[in-house]
């Protein structure tokens, strides 16, 4: 009686930790869906097909910021500071790298917008954000970011006190080739 009582505790405390360990590989994708269905902590939108956006009427200045985490050799810095864009219309920005080393090496960036309340209405269209990306030795690469603020910015009193956004990325490497 007591052994058969060991085996199912045992048994239980081996279900927990598989659990437990199925739990923690499956939180990183269950959060990243819930980032971009709200928008929480800034994530924005992706377009996966172009539809025309609706034109708006308000004029916001994005302000584009970059990072490069601190065991990359890479130089990467926006082509322009900031960009005034009316809500609805696409636009279209450039970020330049380069590889500062004498390795080819693979990077990768994430992206974020602040305020963060803003992330919603933040839509890009296409990116180099989450791809691999390689530079060569002493390459570098102008990489271009095409996004539009939804005109549904417009009509959402909470963003009344928005007319600044900015757009952030940090590259961090993923290996040497």
């Amino acid at each position: 009686m007591m052994q058969q009582q060991n085996i199912k505790l045992a048994l239980s405390i081996v279900l927990l930790l598989m659990s437990m360990l199925i739990l923690s590989f499956a939180s990183v994708p269950i959060y990243s869906l819930f980032c971009k269905a709200t928008g929480f902590g800034g994530t924005t939108t992706r377009q996966e097909s172009f539809l025309k956006p609706q034109k708006g009427i308000r004029k916001i200045i994005v302000e584009f910021d970059a990072n490069v985490d601190k065991d990359l050799p890479w130089r990467f810095v926006p082509k322009h500071r900031r960009a005034q864009v009316t809500t609805g219309e696409t636009a279209l920005i450039f970020y330049e790298s380069e590889n500062l080393s004498n390795n080819d090496i693979i990077g990768t960036s994430v992206y974020n917008v602040t305020p963060d309340k803003a992330g919603k209405y933040f839509v890009k269209v296409h990116c180099f954000c989450f791809e691999e990306q390689l530079l060569k030795a002493g390459q570098k690469m102008l990489m271009p970011v095409s996004f539009y603020i939804s005109a549904d910015l417009d009509k959402d009193p909470d963003m009344d006190d928005v007319d600044r956004i900015t757009l952030s990325y940090s590259f961090f490497k993923v290996r040497d080739l």
